[in-house]
């Protein structure tokens, strides 16, 4: 039971692009907002380096080098679940409003099996794409956008 003016393309093609941007814009910008960026520099620095001292210490064998490592171990696990933990605040976040848009929301919008969108260029025949593939594929690349503008990549600002 889609709506009539979102039943056909690009009508649909452009509705689903805009709430893939949207929901990867509001995602992006709480995280940006919900994370200290340079506390997860330094986290994220710290872990670095100690894999490395743990990589040198099992190649060389030095003794020395590997139970210091194997002291600061626990302490570096630490960190990699503090870094988890901020990095799911925003899943947790938006864990219910995504589930409320694809179960309730987008159903009564757009026939969820019908094709929304063509991707012409690949092949003879151009490819059909349905709700669900569509929004994934626009949602990755607006998450790849927001994500830089943001400054939320794995090199930071």
């Amino acid at each position: 039971m889609a709506v009539d003016w979102l039943s056909t393309i690009p009508n649909s093609t452009f509705f689903v692009l805009l709430i893939s941007f949207g929901i990867s814009f509001a995602t992006s910008l709480s995280n940006r907002l919900l994370t200290n960026r340079e506390q997860l520099k330094e986290w994220n620095k710290e872990i670095s380096q100690w894999r490395s001292e743990s990589l040198k210490a099992t190649r060389s064998g030095d003794k020395k080098l590997m139970a210091k490592v194997k002291k600061q171990e626990k302490h570096v696990m630490q960190l990699q679940s503090k870094m988890m933990w901020q990095s799911m605040k925003t899943t947790f976040l938006w864990f219910i409003p995504m589930l409320l848009l694809w179960y309730v929301l987008l159903p009564q919008l757009v026939e969820v099996g019908a094709t929304v969108a063509y991707l012409p260029w690949l092949g003879s025949d151009p490819l059909q794409l349905n709700v669900i593939l569509w929004y994934l594929l626009c949602s990755f690349l607006a998450g790849i956008i927001f994500n830089r503008l943001f400054g939320l990549g794995l090199g930071g600002d």
